[in-house]
């Protein structure tokens, strides 16, 4: 196993840091024990949810079970819903491809990395629920962590050593398979267990010491962060060396195949139902975390006489969190409009199916205890709405016209930007006061929501949406 945490493309760390490091990765071992001499044999499960993709789930078992002529590997942690909503991107490109997708959770086995990733995974979703709840947390604490501390070279170092502990994880997979980690410790797992062929795809705009694994090809989105990591400008008190260019690319945004085949369609009957073929449809999204609920009640309750007027049809997607799905049906009330699937997946594919060419009047609420039901709902939910209101997450990325409300984290800044830059998306607007006024403005004007998605039809024709396709092609060795 090669040492990647005392240098770091080739900036030598200091032995302070190190020794931090090593005493992170000791204290990890005498918590959940020292498996690295385990054989943890393979096997494959299908995804019911992801059943037309063919993606197939890398599970322990008794023996070793073959992977297909073609494989690809999908590396990735459930953090949040934005990891796994980028990683089911990648494996529905790589079908398009011609490859058979395989999904990694590197956090979903009884294995001393992954008992690692769920304890880190744990604290950040509480912090992230504290930050929206707390002002001082958030400004003391939460937002320059995640845009100033995440940012330091020296975080990389623990990262990289705490993530050999993965390495026991790969010991029955062959080295030669194309893999795409969609967050750095697949990447970095990978990487230290010998994998030769592994894309690091970046999922932020700002650049981050957080995101690096040395070994991999870097994958971004944007120039801006191209430029950032090309550089690692920033990451240190000291200018450092540059990352080779061997080591990053930038590829376009992370979107799936089933959104852009049909996205002109799409952006038609979009600009149409916003010049008055019918209400315009808006979706709400929650986060993996759950937070931000006060906001979205109060959005919710801004549009409700939009519904009852006929100008608007709602679509809220709580993902897997029951209590807020409880919340906004409270809110929401008994109405004779009102849809609502709650684990009724095929019940919402039959109703997105009937709205295509069809009407969509009332609210639509959904939520799903299955969490690949839950954040491809709101695949299956984009391509038949017209606006997406979103915090500047991995969402701020996707071929659609986007509103955008309050950040959760420092470095979601910079997605909001950037698609304000671009020209899909909207200004950020951080209070309830300001994003409920944005809608008002939305409705109001009529002529926002199509000029947004003339500017998606232009990205689209220059390939600005094509990453996820470039990263199959990385990792597959035919780019």
């Amino acid at each position: 196993m090669n040492d990647k945490t005392s240098v770091i493309f080739g900036n030598r760390i200091d032995e302070k840091t190190v020794r931090a490091a090593e005493k992170s990765r000791a204290g990890y071992i005498r918590k959940y024990g020292d498996d690295s001499g385990s054989d943890y044999k393979i096997g494959f499960r299908k995804i019911d949810a992801l059943a037309p993709m063919g993606v197939m789930n890398i599970v322990f078992a008794d023996e070793n079970e073959p992977f297909s002529e073609k494989p690809l590997i999908v590396g990735n942690i459930r953090m949040g819903f934005g990891h796994y909503r980028i990683s089911i991107a990648m494996a529905s490109c790589a079908r398009a491809l011609g490859f058979d997708p395989y999904w990694l959770d590197l956090a979903s086995f009884d294995a001393t990395g992954s008992k690692m990733i769920r304890e880190q995974n744990d604290l950040y979703s509480k912090a992230s629920r504290i930050s929206q709840k707390s002002r001082l947390f958030n400004k003391i604490v939460w937002e320059p962590l995640n845009s100033e501390g995440f940012k330091k070279i020296t975080y990389n170092a623990k990262d990289q050593k705490n993530s050999e502990l993965l390495v026991p994880i790969f010991r029955n997979i062959p080295k030669d398979i194309p893999y795409i980690a969609t967050h750095v410790w697949p990447s970095q797992g990978a990487v230290h267990a010998g994998m030769t062929r592994v894309v690091n795809a970046i999922p932020d705009n700002w650049p981050m010491g957080l995101h690096l694994s040395e070994g991999a090809i870097h994958t971004v989105q944007t120039p801006f962060a191209y430029l950032g990591y090309k550089t690692l400008g920033g990451f240190a008190k000291e200018p450092l060396l540059p990352m080779p260019e061997s080591s990053i690319r930038e590829v376009g945004c992370y979107v799936d195949h089933e959104l852009l085949v049909n996205l002109e369609e799409d952006n038609k009957k979009r600009a149409d139902r916003a010049r008055g073929a019918g209400p315009v449809r808006i979706l709400m999204n929650v986060g993996g975390a759950g937070a931000g609920g006060d906001m979205f009640r109060a959005m919710t309750e801004h549009l409700l006489p939009y519904v009852d007027r006929g100008d608007v049809a709602l679509f809220l997607n709580t993902g897997d969190h029951s209590a807020v799905c409880d919340s906004m049906a409270s809110l929401i009330g008994k109405r004779g409009d009102l849809h609502v699937f709650r684990d009724d997946y095929e019940g919402l594919k039959e109703y997105v199916g009937g709205i295509g060419d069809g009407d969509a009047h009332g609210v639509v609420l959904v939520c799903d205890s299955d969490i690949f039901r839950a954040v491809y709902a709101t695949n299956l939910l984009m391509p038949v709405s017209d606006l997406l209101v979103t915090k500047p997450s991995e969402l701020a990325y996707y071929p659609i016209p986007k509103l955008y409300m309050k950040h959760i984290g420092g470095h979601e800044v910079y997605g909001a930007i950037h698609g304000r830059e671009f020209g899909d998306s909207t200004d950020e607007y951080p209070t309830k006061k300001g994003v409920c006024g944005a809608l008002d403005t939305l409705l109001r004007d009529r002529e926002i929501i199509p000029h947004l998605c003339d500017r998606i039809n232009v990205l689209k024709s220059q390939g600005y949406y094509d990453g996820a396709y470039r990263c199959v092609r990385l990792a597959a060795g035919i780019e």
